[in-house]
């Protein structure tokens, strides 16, 4: 099947620039996303890192306070 594909494939003209800009796309999304990461403010990382375990606590809480 991927022969037929393959071989469909190589008979269009300018195929050959698709494979290039997907990877370019892809390499600049990456670096976006690392710059964002970077540049973001440690408060905030903190507080999104606390996220899960502040769940679970909320969750406990919310528990005894319906349960009363």
């Amino acid at each position: 099947m991927l022969k037929y594909i393959k071989q469909y494939a190589s008979t269009i003209q300018g195929i050959d620039i698709y494979p290039t800009i997907s990877l370019l796309i892809f390499v600049l999304f990456f670096i976006a996303v690392l710059y964002y990461v970077k540049t973001m403010d440690k408060k905030k990382v903190e507080e999104i890192s606390s996220l899960p375990l502040d769940l679970d606590i909320n969750q406990d809480q919310h528990a005894q306070v319906s349960s009363h």
